[in-house]
């Protein structure tokens, strides 16, 4: 994994239109999944990759686009369209899919479920296009208050995921877990992708492939190792496993999500994770903003330490974007549609004077984002309380 990340600056490349998958993608999907940790892709972006980065990334967008967030709405808390429906009917009716799964999860300080995303298969037609048939799970983020309460619990807890094996190194956090281990949630996803593991396996090279983005991007990175840990992703037992199917995380403005001892036994496992990172965002930083992979003090190593490491550590390997001033423009750091124009390689400078088509749109989405993250954290941490102001227009 490189040390450094890639930094791609406003003048990386020119904007590229969306377009259809490559044909090229058959021969090396697997290394565009992170069969070798991305290596010699990432600088300079490999056009296959920026591509894929784009697509997945829109899946999360129609999960966003789909939540019904109108309390009047008899949809209120679920996804305003039906399953046959819902690719097309938020923007993605190219989309070689089909979904079979609606996700639902209960935060910790809530007694609803939420939906939170979706699951889907790659069709037959799109098996010589994708050169491998692509199970999708597409993740959307933290929208609503409770949801948001969820991230702020910043604990880390033993993860205790495998019943015969509970790995008491292996630690995240606690809010993340909690949402993640919901029975409505983890439940569903298990069953989900071994029926379709199991309905596919004779027949088709088969990847899994993780997309989300914020808390999003937690619950994928916690269910790739989920289902890595428990052994979903092998088809056979024993001496008779044949085949170890890839499972690819997509993060966009992903938190931390574990301790070292989380990271570690994720890379162990092969659970591959590709972190696309805006260097402004404030989330990505959190949690573990003072212990964390590049600051840590001896006690608290978990390189080899018995109770995997009270710091927490990113996994994967990292992809840094660089759009948008914190100070002038905090709802768009963080904002999924900004990160795929900055992969397309839109002038983030040209939409920032007000000469971009999106600016309106940017500037009008989840205003009161910030507002919401800086209450919570300055309220946490006293001492940031001087300087920080309402990012409310």
């Amino acid at each position: 994994m490189p040390a450094n990340p890639v930094l791609l600056s406003s003048t990386a490349a020119r904007r590229q239109p969306r377009s259809a998958i490559p044909s090229s993608l058959p021969a090396i999907w697997r290394d565009i999944q992170g069969a070798d940790d991305w290596r010699n892709l990432l600088h300079p972006l490999h056009p296959i990759l920026r591509h894929e980065l784009i697509r997945y990334a829109q899946f999360v967008i129609s999960s966003y686009k789909s939540f019904d967030q109108d309390p009047s709405s008899p949809h209120y808390l679920n996804s305003k369209y039906p399953m046959l429906s819902i690719l097309s009917q938020s923007g993605l009716s190219n989309a070689p899919y089909q979904v079979t799964k609606y996700l639902y999860a209960t935060p910790a300080t809530s007694t609803r479920s939420h939906w939170i995303g979706y699951i889907a298969v790659s069709d037959d037609h799109s098996l010589s296009t994708l050169g491998r048939r692509d199970i999708l799970v597409s993740f959307r983020g933290t929208v609503t208050n409770t949801e948001w309460l969820t991230n702020f619990m910043s604990s880390l807890a033993t993860a205790g995921l495998d019943p015969f094996n509970p790995r008491p190194d292996v630690k995240v956090e606690s809010g993340f877990l909690t949402l993640y281990a919901s029975a409505c949630c983890r439940a569903s996803l298990l069953t989900e992708i071994s029926r379709i593991v199991n309905l596919y396996k004779n027949d088709d090279e088969l990847s899994i492939t993780l997309a989300g983005h914020s808390m999003g991007s937690s619950l994928a990175v916690l269910f790739g190792y989920d289902l890595a840990e428990l052994g979903l992703n092998r088809v056979g037992s024993g001496a008779g496993i044949n085949q170890v199917i890839p499972v690819t995380v997509y993060s966009y403005g992903g938190p931390r999500v574990g301790n070292f001892g989380f990271k570690a036994r994720c890379d162990e496992l092969g659970v591959k994770v590709l972190r696309v990172v805006n260097v402004k965002d404030p989330v990505t930083k959190m949690p573990g903003l003072f212990l964390n992979e590049n600051l840590r003090l001896p006690w608290s190593n978990g390189g080899g330490g018995g109770d995997g490491g009270s710091c927490y550590a990113h996994v994967g390997v990292e992809l840094a974007l660089d759009f948008f001033e914190m100070e002038n423009y905090p709802a768009c750091v963080h904002d999924l549609e900004a990160y795929v124009r900055r992969l397309e390689g839109s002038d983030h400078e040209r939409e920032k004077d007000g000469r971009g088509d999106n600016q309106g749109d940017f500037l009008r989405k989840e205003r009161g984002f910030f507002n919401l993250i800086f209450e919570k954290f300055v309220a946490w941490v006293p001492w940031l309380q001087d300087g920080v102001g309402n990012f409310s227009a």
